[in-house]
């Protein structure tokens, strides 16, 4: 494996925050949820006009899938795919462009030419796509070459959209949506399979969390198979989710999530998770007219994305900068926020009906406030060199 270049081999630009891709993807990712989420409470609260940017709950979700959580994934694989393969991934200059793409499709969503934000989406996932793809090649490593297809596979739900909200393409709008999020739901399994059950075994001593060969592959075969579901046969998605809610529940039980109680960076992971599991649970009600579609959505979107990228990007910024794996006052207010908001989310509208609009009000400003914490505490760790003197 080639070593990585050391940081005086590497061009410098603009200082630290370019040295590696989680820098400014997760500052970007944090600030923009905050003032997404804000706008989008204020709006349901009727504080702010109907009209112009987020809307309609279409392009809030579209904002929250394709502006938020694509960028926490682009800056997650910049950082994994570099320690994956011992090969660079976009710096400096390049990941500067990178990130412009990023933001120049969120300001152009604001405009009257969505297809220009479409432009500078697709070309952002694109850029990422080659940007991961081009060292895993390089490196032979075959086990992640599907992360390449996932972005892709991202990019053209995004496309679909796009066109479905236009009506230059016969397609349901909340379909294409609701493939968008089993993708995500895919990723997120897939991930948390890799690294939950290790972070936990090297974090508590005489913890061993279980894996299961058939299990670790049916986890993410289950989400799989709700891909296509939704794509070909819908009738058939509520029995996938509903299996797909045992097996997964399954999985996290053997993860031994009890013993992270007093481990807030270990927790926020494993409640992440089981937010998965309440999704799919929810989802497998929803196709029989048990529950409201919305709820199960924000189940997966606040609880376990909110609540997973919130965990990671906490741990992964603290590690990659040089500094302890603890959580603390900050992390663990921003843990709390976010859990405490989907439970505002998903619970609300379900115990208080007529109180709905409130609760989702209340979310918000929940997640809001999660976020913002989030970006305050973060700026500084990263726009400033690593805490030990290393390059990254």
């Amino acid at each position: 494996m080639t070593a990585l270049p050391d940081a005086t081999e590497r061009p410098r630009f603009c200082g630290a925050l370019w040295n590696l891709g989680f820098r400014p993807l997760y500052l970007c990712a944090g600030a923009f949820a905050t003032l997404a989420l804000g706008v989008w409470a204020a709006r349901v609260a009727g504080w702010s006009g109907g009209g112009g940017y987020l809307a309609h709950p279409y392009w809030h979700a579209h904002e929250m899938i394709f502006g938020y959580a694509l960028a926490v994934i682009a800056g997650f694989l910049f950082t994994a795919v570099r320690n994956w393969t011992g090969l660079p991934t976009p710096a400096g200059a390049t990941l500067a462009a990178t990130v412009a793409l990023w933001l120049a499709a969120r300001l152009l969503l604001a405009t009257p030419w969505p297809f220009a934000s479409l432009a500078a989406d697709l070309a952002f996932v694109m850029a990422v796509a080659a940007g991961i793809g081009v060292p895993l090649v390089r490196s032979g490593n075959r086990r992640n070459y599907f992360f390449i297809a996932l972005l892709l596979l991202l990019g053209g739900a995004n496309l679909a959209f796009h066109l479905a909200m236009a009506g230059a393409l016969a397609l349901d709008v909340r379909g294409v949506l609701q493939v968008a999020l089993d993708v995500l739901a895919f990723i997120m399994a897939l991930m948390a399979g890799r690294v939950v059950p290790m972070f936990t075994a090297n974090a508590l001593r005489g913890v061993r969390p279980l894996q299961r060969a058939w299990l670790e592959r049916a986890a993410p075969a289950v989400l799989a198979a709700l891909v296509v579901a939704d794509l070909a046969a819908p009738a058939a998605a509520a029995a996938i989710a509903g299996a797909a809610a045992i097996i997964h529940g399954w999985r996290l039980a053997l993860w031994q999530p009890q013993a992270t109680r007093r481990t807030p960076i270990l927790w926020v992971l494993h409640v992440a998770y089981a937010w998965i599991v309440v999704y799919l649970g929810l989802r497998a009600l929803t196709g029989v007219g048990f529950a409201p579609a919305g709820i199960a959505t924000h189940a997966l979107t606040v609880g376990a994305l909110g609540g997973l990228t919130l965990g990671m990007m906490t741990r992964t910024a603290r590690g990659h900068t040089g500094r302890p794996l603890v959580a603390g006052r900050a992390e663990v207010d921003c843990y709390v926020l976010i859990n405490l908001a989907a439970i505002a989310r998903v619970g609300g509208p379900l115990a208080l009906p007529a109180h709905a609009q409130a609760a989702i009000v209340l979310s918000g400003i929940l997640a809001t406030a999660a976020f913002a914490v989030f970006t305050l505490r973060f700026a500084p760790i990263l726009t400033a060199s690593r805490a030990d003197g290393r390059p990254g």
